[in-house]
């Protein structure tokens, strides 16, 4: 290949990785990055002096067009989610597939597609939501759909009309072994929350404001523990999602010290919000409703502290966009207890600036520590990678040119979703997404979107080293001492 022969050159900017900075151009062929230097040259080139060339960012947590676990439709469609993940720097999201009980898993994901083939701007893959293992989902069903690249389960341990038994999650979790995917779970302990909450509401506390006393942090403790010792039993790699506490931090590095293969992220609103946010006059506080709840100051800290010593490994939105209205938040009507009312916050496009702003700008951590948890490590982890998360030759052209001197204030009506307010609006954040790239193709510049909705694509993914067993099995289906039982 000739340097004139590049469709596009972006020049002059900053390229970060996980191993570093360097000034370099990249040229972009096909949607594909085709090499990195200096005075690459192409038929059409971006200025990106002053500017840090980023790799799109991976957002692996995304409730998007979702009919929740209580039967509510969240606010986004594919096409606004999208929209509001491309204008905050994120090229790919992992959605959910959300299997209710009765529903045919197969059935869920071919009308989930649908929705996502009509709608995305960003590419794509989906989680599978399993809320009825049947023996047609398990047998059938959930084995075809692994192979087919859907590689990774989710499950909850609590609410319930989602909720698995044990045997169930071990159940599932067996699947998944045989078939090379990672189980992703929302681990709270049900009783600890539904004993916590009725008793509550039944002695008149129903703000808002309650909801965090409701979901005990034992409870993400207990079910931590568990569900770790479920991966112990079966050697099943699991990923805990939205870490919330400080001991829910220790007993993940615990667990990965003992070789348990376990994974973690956490979430902007552990990071950057307090228990404190949902005191707020009336009904104010739903809009900071989520579960599990924020926590304290001291949680934060050991919540960095994860991320830096690697406990964590991935920085996602958990986006559960409900409106403040009769639609979402309210849909209970005008005086609802907490019990009543949805959870979730919208988080997509404010993910990457809010992490950028205290890990960059402010010094918390690095620009390479920000590349890793919000692009590289979602891409490795859950089997994007070598496609996604980098500016690398041989990926796709997803990247983010970023400002690093922008300031910008957040407002309720900044946004480029369908939520109608922003649960960080008033926030001066220093560092911002201009310009955003899918597969070399212009997604946003000049603060205006430019692809067509339906333009984002499916990402089937292989089976990534963290979804494979360590090898290392328990006394309980080692063969050579469970008296030569095959359980396996």
């Amino acid at each position: 290949m000739t340097l004139a022969e590049y469709d596009l050159v972006i020049k002059g900017g900053r390229v970060a990785s996980t191993d570093g900075v360097a000034a370099m151009d990249v040229a972009i062929q096909d949607g594909v990055i085709a090499a990195l230097g200096r005075e690459l040259r192409a038929r059409s080139t971006i200025d990106a002096a002053g500017r840090l060339v980023l790799p799109g960012g991976v957002d692996a947590h995304c409730h998007i067009e979702q009919l929740s676990g209580g039967g509510l439709m969240n606010a986004d469609t594919f096409e606004s989610a999208t929209r509001s993940a491309a204008f905050g720097g994120t090229t790919t999201v992992i959605s959910f597939a959300a299997q209710h009980r009765g529903d045919n898993l197969g059935a869920v994901v071919d009308n989930y597609a649908r929705l996502a083939a009509a709608g995305a701007v960003t590419d794509y893959a989906f989680h599978l939501w399993i809320s009825d293992p049947s023996a047609e989902t398990l047998e059938q069903d959930l084995p075809r759909l692994i192979e087919a690249g859907h590689r990774s389960i989710k499950i909850f341990m609590t609410y319930d009309r989602v909720r698995l038994l044990d045997e169930q999650i071990l159940d599932v979790m067996m699947v998944a072994r045989r078939h090379g995917a990672m189980v992703c779970a929302h681990a709270e302990n049900h009783g600890m929350i539904k004993w916590m909450a009725d008793r509550l509401v039944a002695r008149g506390y129903g703000a808002p404001k309650y909801h965090g006393v409701s979901h005990p942090r034992v409870g993400e403790i207990e079910a931590f523990e568990r569900l770790i010792r479920f991966s112990q039993l079966l050697d099943q790699p699991i990923m805990l999602f939205h870490v919330s506490t400080a001991e829910g931090a220790a007993i993940v590095r615990r667990a990965r010290g003992e070789g348990v293969k376990v994974f973690a992220e956490t979430c902007p609103q552990y990071l950057f919000l307090t228990a404190h946010d949902l005191d707020r006059p009336g009904l104010e506080g739903a809009k900071w409703m989520c579960s599990p709840p924020p926590r304290t100051p001291s949680d934060q800290e050991a919540l960095w502290r994860g991320l830096d010593l690697g406990d964590l490994q991935v920085v996602s939105s958990d986006h559960a966009p409900y409106r403040f209205d009769g639609s979402g938040k309210l849909a209970a009507g005008s005086n609802p207890d907490f019990k009543q009312i949805a959870n979730g916050l919208p988080g997509l496009e404010t993910r990457l600036p809010l992490l950028f702003d205290a890990m960059v700008s402010r010094g918390r951590s690095s620009l390479e520590k920000f590349v890793e948890l919000t692009a590289t490590a979602p891409a490795r982890i859950y089997g994007l990678h070598p496609r996604k998360g980098a500016i690398a030759v041989g990926a796709d052209a997803d990247v983010a040119i970023w400002d690093p001197d922008r300031e910008v204030v957040l407002t309720d009506d900044g946004l480029h979703d369908n939520v109608g307010y922003n649960p960080f609006a008033g926030r001066r954040l220093k560092g911002w997404p201009e310009t955003v790239l899918r597969r070399g193709e212009t997604l946003v510049a000049d603060g205006t979107l430019k692809a067509a909705p339906g333009s984002g694509r499916l990402q089937r993914r292989g089976c990534s080293p963290a979804m494979r067993p360590t090898g290392r099995l328990s006394p309980e289906f080692d063969p050579g001492r469970n008296f030569g039982a095959q359980l396996l």
